[in-house]
């Protein structure tokens, strides 16, 4: 039998991790902190020893599955421009995750968002990377676990960890959003803040509580497995 080269060795390596993140992340979503190394080698179908190997602690897996979800929600928001509810972007980081995650979901709802699109008027730059956003936490759980663990201050991660890792995600999500809202275009998002976000206090502030709604009002569909299809709802109910 030949031998693997480095460069066999080093894909089988990384296939593995991303297997262990994304049980990782599947398992915490329904356990929390309770999570156990080994209840994620049951989710992955590999033996604990396996999963040891490249994770010794639960602590350690949390914090690279978090810094990895953050690498491919880099680039989020998408430009004002592109405005149909569930949009991919045309280029940037984000856009290759969401090429990947939301592709077969938006095939399978395309007839109904073709009839409600045509139906209602065109929906501004908020609503539509918020849409984007619940499709891709449909498909990528480990994604929607950063945003709900950043609502939270990242608290279950120690806090020289929590800190370092918050202040990237306020750079690479949450300032972005803010910034979208703020670019006086986002007609109905200024509508469902009683103003132009602009003449807020804290647009940050603001960026920060409407990615909060947005996780609580996707916990729901989440564990009912409805959130592709649910997206747009929960857009109009948070009056995007």
């Amino acid at each position: 039998m030949t031998p693997r080269t480095k460069e066999q060795n080093e894909e089988i390596r990384l296939r593995r991790l991303a297997q262990i993140r994304k049980a990782a992340a599947d398992v915490f979503l329904n356990k929390g902190p309770l999570l156990e190394i080994r209840d994620v080698a049951a989710q992955a179908g590999l033996g604990y020893g396996t999963v040891y190997h490249y994770y010794s602690n639960k602590g350690d897996l949390l914090h690279d599955l978090l810094w990895d979800a953050l690498e491919r929600a880099e680039g989020w928001p998408y430009a004002p421009g592109d405005s149909a509810l569930g949009e991919e972007p045309a280029s940037g980081p984000f856009a290759l995750g969401t090429a990947v995650h939301t592709r077969n979901a938006i095939a399978m709802n395309s007839s109904r968002e073709s009839h409600e699109t045509t139906a209602s008027p065109e929906i501004g730059p908020v609503a539509a990377a918020s849409v984007q956003l619940l499709h891709l936490w449909a498909e990528d759980h480990a994604i929607y676990l950063l945003h709900k663990l950043a609502v939270e201050g990242f608290a279950s991660l120690p806090e020289a960890r929590s800190a370092t890792l918050l202040a990237a995600f306020q750079h690479e999500v949450i300032a972005p959003f803010a910034a979208l809202m703020d670019t006086g275009h986002a007609t109905d998002g200024d509508a469902a803040s009683g103003g132009n976000v602009a003449e807020q206090p804290d647009r940050l502030q603001y960026a920060e509580m409407l990615l909060a709604a947005l996780v609580g009002c996707a916990s729901l569909s989440m564990r009912r497995e409805k959130l592709h299809e649910e997206a747009r709802d929960i857009v109009r109910f948070l009056k995007l």
